[in-house]
């Protein structure tokens, strides 16, 4: 809701950057959707390394952390 906002203030004060920003989006959405691939791999490979790393202790009868 805020951004919309910001983007009607936007639109008030310079609509031809507000037009600009509203066609661009999408092109932008489409170039960084990679990284963002990118971060959620990794961050499955880091949660599969604590589930490793802490498979020993659970075993014991560890409880698990909440972190």
């Amino acid at each position: 809701m805020a951004a919309f906002l910001i983007w009607l203030l936007l639109l008030v004060v310079c609509w031809p950057l507000a037009l600009a920003a509203l066609l661009l989006y999408p092109i932008v959405w489409l170039l960084l959707l990679p990284f963002r691939l990118v971060g959620i791999a990794v961050g499955g490979v880091f949660a599969f390394l604590k589930a490793i790393l802490f498979l020993p202790a659970r075993l014991l009868g560890a409880r698990p952390s909440s972190a």
